[in-house]
């Protein structure tokens, strides 16, 4: 039985020595494997015998270990200036997250591992420029289609329910008194629906953006959100503020849009502030709210997904954290550059 343990216990180890070795940086497995030959190499100088005196003396034995351990130096600062690049190409590899572009590997200077760093490099330079091109088309495709859907339910929709109201004030006109209260509810109700549909339509598409500019179109949508809503809103934009291309604007207007929707469903705040300020070489939204629940009951949504990428399309950062109480604050930082132009894909 103790036989059987100690050959489990060996194969365990055996085992696990494979795997250890695979997790280790490349440039520590190359050095340990020529470590290993090296010294069964010297063992076997030292105890076979094949060697140059019939015993082993001390000076020869003192000459070989210093000169394996020459060697495993020399071999170490060779390998580490050729594979250690390997290891940093690795880890960054690992590293890289599709909502933080730009983190590059430093310039390692020449030969076979500043190759591959710089390949590295503009794989990922290529791979986020796709991302980018990607995102701004899907993005462009989304707005088009809230765009047809806003004026289909302005033009049909809604023109329906104008003649229905019209012909309902028709028939009430005519109608028996005992029908004229049933009469007066329908059209009411049909005037909520031509409401409701209006708002909708300006939701998907908010054409006071295109008229009136961001400010205003801040200001209809706060407007909006307290008018239906239980939450007081207070609105500031700076003055001085530096002029805004027509896609920031839009990407500014739908974080503020998504950021007072999840301030409604997730929260339960009674008060919002957004404010849109210069700060130094940078544009900054801002959507505070005092909700119960934190940061976290958004943080994961699909709707703070879609911001982060909005926001990348105009060369922007988001960060969704806590606010000065127990809610949330919805950050969104354009710089200054590409807050000037337009990036339409």
């Amino acid at each position: 039985m103790r036989g059987d343990s100690g050959a489990g216990v060996g194969h365990a180890v055996g085992v696990r020595s494979p795997r250890l070795l695979a997790r280790m940086p490349l440039l520590w497995q190359v050095c340990l494997v020529n470590g290993a030959v090296l010294a069964a190499a010297t063992l076997v100088l030292l105890l076979s015998p094949a060697r140059v005196s019939p015993e082993v003396a001390r000076a020869e034995a003192v000459a070989v270990l210093l000169g394996l351990g020459v060697v495993l130096v020399l071999d170490g600062l060779l390998l580490r200036a050729s594979l250690a690049p390997v290891d940093r190409v690795v880890r960054q590899m690992a590293r890289v997250e599709r909502m933080r572009p730009g983190d590059r590997l430093d310039d390692p200077g020449e030969g076979a591992g500043a190759q591959l760093v710089h390949g590295a490099n503009a794989m990922l330079d290529r791979l986020e420029a796709e991302q980018r091109a990607s995102s701004a088309r899907a993005l462009a495709a989304q707005e088009a289609e809230r765009r047809r859907i806003a004026q289909e339910l302005h033009d049909q929709v809604g023109q329906s329910l104008t003649v229905v109201l019209l012909g309902l004030k028709q028939v009430q006109q005519h109608a028996p008194a005992d029908l004229i209260p049933e009469l007066q509810l329908v059209r009411d109700s049909t005037r909520a629906a031509l409401d409701d549909v209006r708002r909708v339509a300006r939701q998907l598409r908010p054409g006071v953006l295109d008229d009136l500019g961001l400010a205003s179109a801040l200001a209809a949508l706060c407007s909006e959100f307290e008018a239906h809503g239980t939450a007081l809103v207070r609105r500031s934009v700076a003055p001085g503020l530096p002029p805004l291309g027509p896609d920031v604007e839009l990407v500014v207007y739908r974080v503020a849009q998504e950021a007072l929707t999840n301030a409604a469903r997730h929260s339960g705040a009674q008060h919002v502030e957004v404010s849109l300020t210069r700060l130094g070489e940078s544009v900054v939204l801002e959507v505070c709210d005092d909700g119960r629940d934190g940061p976290g009951s958004i943080r994961a949504g699909a709707g703070v997904s879609g911001m982060r990428e909005r926001a990348l399309l105009v060369g922007g950062t988001l960060s969704v954290e806590g606010g000065a109480g127990a809610g949330t604050l919805v950050r969104l930082v354009v710089p200054v550059g590409h807050a000037a132009g337009t990036v339409r894909p």
